[in-house]
């Protein structure tokens, strides 16, 4: 018997179980949590995933290196960038060839990352604020999301889904103008996060829901293997860009959020969604810095080919490999084995931060109200297409 057929054979006459979701609005997408209460207060969770399942690690083992980035936009489809880069930056490393990408690929790789970490973040902050009752930043976030999705279609010619990272290389250079409306966006943009933190940040309604509401101790979350803003929420000061240092981000600046339980306990709710609103300024710091030096590239390689490095058979040699990078939820990582004589890998497994971020959900969530178990939710900011792949 397993510890949920035991919790759920063992229940008490005055508790009840309640079904949230699959559909549930507050679920950010088809979870179904089972709950074991006791009037309002919640004695147990026991989350059930697999809604949206849709064979990801099979497609990738079928299909050549440069044939799967399409499949990984779709796992994380919030941040389809930061998931293509970090299959790309993978094989790259496999063949050997993470070395010679221009420094121009490099710097719109992180561009567009970081506008994608940015538009993430954002849908992060807008559903949680009408999760908890605030309607108005849910409009201001998709309102200002929606002009990085402008820019990111004219670079891609994709509004959602964009296989603009390819192995290699890109699928095409930025357009002609794209960088001065990059820094028009920015200019535009650093103003409505003061708006922002103004209505939602310091919102004292906002503070006492989320505020010491489910607390994430920083060793629980290193043993479930926590990671991106739920991990440095609970003050563990790790990230990806700066101690693997891959693509451009060792010559850039930025700071790491963390949270320090400015308005509760480190780790709760509101620190959570801090690190990143904090992370979303950090980005705008990140993205001025690429558009300086593409500019200096610029005028370096006026004769740039994007696909000048895209090689014309990928085989890499037999090896297991693992390449990970920071997306706007935490690490992604995927774990190859290639046999060496064929395009397709024989074996992928991908690892969505997602995935482990959801599974502290039973840890963190006992003896909570229900209003307080969807303000939770909120905070770990999951995508269930990442959860399930």
């Amino acid at each position: 018997m397993t510890r949920y057929e035991a919790l759920l054979s063992n229940i008490e006459p005055q508790e009840m179980i309640l079904n949230m979701g699959p559909q549930h609005p507050s679920t950010h997408g088809v979870l179904r949590l089972e709950l074991i209460t006791d009037g309002e207060i919640v004695k147990e969770v026991i989350p059930h995933i697999g809604y949206l399942h849709r064979c990801f690690e099979k497609h990738a083992e079928n299909l050549t290196f440069q044939q799967t980035i399409p499949f990984t936009d779709r796992m994380d489809y919030l941040a389809s960038m930061n998931n293509s880069h970090a299959w790309a930056m993978g094989v790259e490393r496999m063949l050997g060839i993470d070395k010679e990408i221009p420094r121009r690929v490099e710097y719109i790789r992180v561009l567009v990352c970081e506008l994608n970490r940015i538009a993430s973040h954002l849908i992060a902050v807008g559903t949680y604020g009408i999760d908890i009752g605030a309607f108005t930043p849910f409009l201001w976030c998709f309102r200002d999301r929606e002009h990085i999705m402008g820019m990111l279609e004219w670079a891609s010619g994709a509004r959602m889904l964009y296989n603009y990272i390819w192995v290699g290389g890109l699928f095409y250079d930025l357009p002609v103008g794209f960088e001065e409306r990059c820094r028009e966006f920015v200019d535009y943009f650093k103003p409505k996060m003061v708006e922002l933190n103004q209505l939602l940040t310091d919102n004292q309604i906002f503070i006492s829901r989320t505020a010491n509401v489910g607390v994430l101790p920083a060793d629980v979350a290193i043993n479930y293997g926590c990671s991106g803003p739920m991990l440095r929420g609970s003050g563990i000061k790790w990230d990806l860009r700066r101690a693997d240092e891959y693509s451009a981000y060792p010559e850039l600046e930025f700071d790491i959020p963390v949270g320090k339980g400015l308005m509760g306990t480190v780790g709760d709710c509101w620190d959570r969604y801090k690190v990143r609103i904090d992370e979303i300024e950090q980005s705008v710091f990140v993205i001025e810095q690429c558009l300086e030096r593409l500019q200096k590239e610029l005028k370096r390689t006026p004769d740039f080919d994007p696909r000048g490095k895209l090689p014309r058979k990928i085989v890499p040699k037999a090896q297991d490999f693992y390449v990970r990078a920071e997306n706007p939820k935490g690490e992604l990582g995927f774990y190859f084995v290639c046999d060496g004589r064929t395009e397709i890998p024989k074996r992928v497994k991908a690892r969505g931060p997602s995935f482990n971020n959801l599974s502290v959900i039973s840890e963190i969530s006992r003896g909570v109200l229900i209003a307080d178990l969807v303000a939770i939710i909120g905070s770990i900011d999951i995508v269930l297409g990442e959860v399930d792949r």
